[in-house]
């Protein structure tokens, strides 16, 4: 409503009273988001390794060889180490044991300067506090060669009692027992092999430290390791991993390469300090294949989105590869020159740079700032691989002979990628036939269902929400991408359909922003050729739209397989266990039950035993008839079912395709969509009792 009189602004409202003071861990506990990212699995995840890099940062700076893991029942989880010790000492400025400053104070640790920690994994040194604010209880028990045993206990980031020394040693370390509190997590429970991928891959960065990662899970009242400075010592039977490993970065990339064939024998490897740098450490190895893997770190802190370590590593990598080939004359027209694309293909590579004074870009740390980085890697790796290729030059010459092969393949992807692209500009950029388009121009409301075939593509086409909802249906399977060129995809008719309908474009020219939905959703049959046909559009999605996949845009779909109907009463059910019990609770024996096709009922109706308080007897009680019908597939669902169970944004599922550690997920691709049919042979048979068939 307008009005002529002006309002004055109420000032009087904010005084100091509305300002609020939270004291000690207090601002954690009320914004942990802010210092975890999530309170959800990957917030509850990172409480571990917030404590273990603590500790493995002590193995940076040479103090400490040796660092157990152990996960104990009721969601306890014990961290070990055979390093200094968190000291004991009174803090000249809190006036209070140095242990309990850095365990109850946000920013107070050892990695602000001075002498410390010449590296360190992080800025703020807040793990430990944070980590112990967000348990319900936590325990830090300091071995103190010579000295003593010192302990404290705490609960919600409070302590319980000064630290206080409870015995003697000869040893020396920290041990940090923690319990994340279901206040702030719900009730979630650890995930031993999330950690272990984690774990592995910082005993490659950390040469000679060995790591040892136990699960102990399902062993409540059975164990009581408070006493045990190693939980190994106690001798019990549990499952249990070791990663030890001389090589450094040079055994790493040998792992990523267990079921790769290498093009050349020597792997190279460089380990060196630089101005400004403390040191830069690079290793590679060509295979036969087509993708790259590079992997980055700063500090042993993984940064997925590179920087300027990468940037540095690239740049050398192409003017040295460069130079060998116009130096041994296989490469002689400046148009004939590599670009940066022609030297990665088939490049299996790990860059890791540790700095005394590192900048991140952003809170996540997924991308590192320092500019010193890039000058230093490109120096230290550009002369060092620079003498690799004089003193292996058949290893040389295998390299630039695999460029040469990805800069006919670019050249020949190009002019078929311009064909389609082009064909798409003169039309107007028509969509695919198949393609049933939503109404929607808005990408962020709007969502591409992926299905399987015509018949379930027609029930979804009927069922959707036209506003928002695209149906693209595939006829078969597409190529499977893992071995093949560009040129070579886009011959198929399917995977061309697919892009043109995203409308990001592929390979050099793929744009995110031109991306048409911010929901891709595969929706294939529940069956093994379901599965197949989402394992090929995976593998495509992670290989050639990997930043659909980083930023969140790619779903599963989880339709039912069994619809229950009790009168006029429907429910439906996603797996066995659900479908079983209840079942159960109607009174049947789930084992007894065929699925019958709709229409049918069970042969005799189920009768239930009830108890009839006022009487005192028991009566048999005559249920409705319940019909249970097995689904195959989307396309045996008429198109109410297809919208109620499986499209309907209120009731469906969707499952979010995330990647947690690039390593192990680019080694399942390669084991599974690759040439390396032993390989896939041995996984098949070591798995197959996890399988759950439909025979």
């Amino acid at each position: 409503m307008a009005t002529n009189k002006e309002e004055k602004p109420k000032r009087d409202t904010y005084g100091a009273d509305a300002i609020q003071v939270l004291e000690g861990l207090e601002p954690v506990r009320k914004r942990p988001g802010m210092y975890i990212g999530t309170t959800g699995p990957d917030g509850f995840h990172h409480l571990i390794t917030e404590i273990f890099d603590n500790s493995r940062d002590e193995a940076m700076g040479g103090h400490c060889n040796d660092i157990e893991v152990v996960f104990m029942p009721d969601n306890h989880i014990r961290v070990t180490d055979n390093g200094r010790g968190i000291p004991v000492g009174i803090h000249a400025k809190t006036k209070v044991s140095a242990l309990e400053t850095i365990m109850t104070t946000l920013h107070a640790g050892g990695k602000f300067g001075g002498e410390g920690y010449k590296v360190s994994g992080g800025l703020h040194g807040v793990g430990a506090s944070v980590v112990n604010a967000l348990s319900s209880y936590t325990q830090v028990m300091v071995h103190k060669a010579g000295e003593g045993v010192y302990m404290q206990e705490y609960s919600r980031g409070k302590k319980k009692a000064s630290v206080k020394k409870i015995g003697t040693t000869k040893e020396h370390g920290t041990i940090v027992t923690f319990q994340p509190d279901e206040e702030i997590f719900g009730k979630q429970e650890f995930d031993f092999s999330r950690i272990v991928g984690h774990m592995r891959q910082q005993a490659y960065l950390v040469k000679g430290l060995r790591i040892t990662v136990i699960n102990a899970m399902d062993y409540k009242g059975k164990i009581d390791a408070s006493e045990s400075f190693y939980f190994r010592e106690l001798g019990i039977e549990v499952s249990s991993q070791t990663f030890y490993f001389e090589g450094g970065l040079l055994s790493l990339v040998k792992f990523y390469n267990q079921l790769q064939k290498p093009i050349h024998s020597n792997v190279f490897y460089v380990e060196k300090a630089a101005e400004g740098v403390e040191s830069v450490e690079v290793s590679l190895q060509y295979v036969d294949d087509i993708s790259s893997r590079i992997m980055c770190f700063a500090n042993n802190i993984h940064t997925p989105e590179g920087g300027t370590h990468l940037t540095g590593f690239k740049t050398a990598l192409t003017r040295i590869v460069n130079n060998y080939a116009r130096k041994a004359n296989i490469i002689k027209d400046a148009d004939d020159n590599f670009t940066g694309d022609d030297v990665l293909e088939g490049l299996t590579a790990v860059v890791s740079v540790k700095l005394r004074e590192i900048q991140f870009e952003g809170q996540t740390k997924a991308k590192l700032g320092s500019t010193e980085a890039q000058g230093a890697v490109a120096s230290v790796f550009g002369d060092a691989l620079n003498m690799f290729f004089e003193e292996h030059p058949d290893d040389a010459k295998s390299i630039v002979n695999k460029s040469i092969l990805a800069l006919r393949a670019r050249k020949a992807a190009k002019a078929a990628k311009d064909s389609v692209l082009r064909k798409g500009a003169l039309e107007g950029m028509t969509l695919p036939g198949k393609l049933a388009d939503c109404q929607s121009k808005d990408a962020s409301e709007s969502e591409i269902f992926i299905v399987e075939g015509d018949s379930a593509g027609g029930t979804a086409k009927t069922g959707r929400d036209r506003k928002i909802q695209a149906i693209l249906p595939l006829r078969g399977k597409i190529l499977n991408v893992e071995r093949a060129r560009l040129d070579k995809m886009l011959a198929s008719e399917m995977i061309k359909n697919l892009v043109v309908a995203l409308g990001t474009a592929i390979g050099d020219t793929f744009d995110i922003g031109k991306l048409r939905y911010h929901k891709v959703i595969i929706a294939t049959d529940a069956d093994v050729d379901g599965a197949h046909i989402r394992t090929l559009l995976l593998t495509l999605f992670f290989r050639y739209f990997r930043p659909l996949v980083d930023a969140g845009h790619i779903y599963i779909a989880q339709s039912p397989l069994y619809k229950i109907k009790k009168g006029k009463e429907i429910s439906y059910f996603y797996n066995d266990e659900d479908k079983n019990a209840y079942l159960e609770k109607e009174g049947l024996n789930p084992e007894e039950v065929e699925p019958v096709e709709e229409g049918e009922s069970i042969p005799e109706e189920p009768e239930i035993i009830e108890e009839d308080e006022n009487e005192g007897r028991n009566s048999k009680v005559k249920t409705s008839k319940i019909h249970v019908q097995r689904y195959k597939g989307l396309g045996e669902m008429n198109a109410e079912e297809l919208w109620e169970t499986t499209m309907d944004p209120a009731r469906r599922i969707l499952k979010q395709v995330t990647v947690d550690d690039e390593a192990d997920a680019n080694i399942v691709f390669d084991m599974l969509m690759g040439t390396d049919v032993p390989a896939r042979k041995s996984f098949i048979q070591s798995n197959a009792k996890l399988a759950n068939l439909d025979v």
